[in-house]
């Protein structure tokens, strides 16, 4: 219930500006298979919900968005999984013509802007059923990886997961090595498409330097085993921030600002190696 008061009192603080209408809500389960401190094979599970507007598609974790039939034990299980994973909120078309992201490296929460980048897809012929869809497949290669994608045209949007878009059609089911992202669900809710938070307390940047930023802390050898090793004084930056410290189902849960503090890690999986050369 703290947690939840806390979370109420920074939405009533922040700015909330409308910048588009959801014409519907993609929910999708997202996998990641790394491996854990110990050197384990895991794979990191979380959802991704997608409001995909006539001008605008917002992308965001699962606790960004908070689906209606969350529980307050759901909620938290989310942030702590949605830590290991990293995955940022993206906004497509905001401003025009512009992606920007939004996300939390400790102790800091980032913001990076750039022209939004087209994915030269391959387009096959093949079809396939894919969780009940009629789709066709694609591939590409984006910033160093390479994705294999089944989209539907009968759901007509080029909109997809995370930053993956641009086919004629909703991207179902889409993978690479290590990261794979399902279409679970459609919900007709058209709610508001929120712009960022205009907080003074968030570091703004060219996306480029905060690629590099975000890869170069948790591509480090030592984050697996000390999340925190790029932070001078650890002690000194929780001063400054409200935590609570609580269990739940036997597990201790440490939340800084409103956001998971890590003990332990697991093995980084960049969705971005590299900017593209165009």
């Amino acid at each position: 219930m703290t947690m939840m008061a806390l979370a109420l009192t920074i939405e009533v603080q922040a700015q909330v500006v409308t910048i588009d209408t959801a014409q519907f809500v993609a929910v999708y389960d997202y996998e990641c298979r790394t491996q854990n401190d110990e050197g384990q094979d895991i794979t990191d599970k979380m959802q991704v919900v997608v409001q995909v507007g006539r001008k605008v598609t917002k992308s965001m974790p699962r606790s960004v968005y908070r689906l209606r039939d969350d529980s307050e034990e759901a909620d938290v299980e989310a942030d702590y999984q949605e830590a290991y994973v990293h995955m940022p909120t993206v906004w497509i078309g905001y401003p025009e013509e512009q992606t920007t992201v939004r996300e939390f490296i400790f102790p800091h929460e980032y913001e990076g802007s750039e022209e939004t980048p087209e994915i030269a897809w391959t387009l096959t012929d093949d079809t396939v059923t894919v969780g009940g869809y009629l789709c066709q497949q694609a591939t590409a290669t984006f910033r160093g990886l390479k994705w294999h994608a089944y989209y539907t045209e009968e759901v007509p949007t080029s909109a997809g997961p995370w930053r993956l878009r641009g086919l004629p059609g909703l991207i179902v089911e889409v993978k690479s090595d290590a990261h794979t992202f399902r279409l679970v669900g459609l919900r007709q809710e058209r709610g508001a498409i929120t712009a960022p938070e205009q907080r003074p307390d968030v570091q703004r940047m060219k996306y480029a330097k905060l690629l590099k930023h975000r890869n170069e802390i948790y591509s480090n050898r030592q984050y697996v085993k000390n999340p925190t090793y790029y932070v001078p004084d650890l002690h000194r930056s929780i001063s400054h921030m409200t935590v609570f410290v609580f269990q739940m189902n036997g597990q201790d849960f440490i939340f800084a600002n409103g956001y998971p503090l890590l003990m332990k890690a697991h093995v980084y999986q960049p969705l971005e190696k590299e900017l593209d050369n165009d």
